[in-house]
């Protein structure tokens, strides 16, 4: 069985949501800070990598 790498989504705020995405296969919905600093966050449920559109191209997608 081969694992999918995690999703890697580019957004416009330093506060994100993320419930998995999947309906009733996602997980609870957490809210995340991203660190002005770090410019991204994960989910520590789904390991979806948020981040900001201002250090998109600086921050490793994967």
């Amino acid at each position: 069985m081969v694992t999918q790498a995690p999703e890697t989504r580019i957004v416009d705020s330093y506060r994100i949501a993320c419930d998995g995405g999947e309906g009733a296969l996602g997980h609870p919905r957490v809210w995340l800070s991203i660190p002005r600093d770090k410019g991204f966050v994960e989910c520590p449920y789904c390991d979806c990598k948020f981040i900001h559109r201002d250090f998109e191209g600086q921050v490793p997608a994967a």
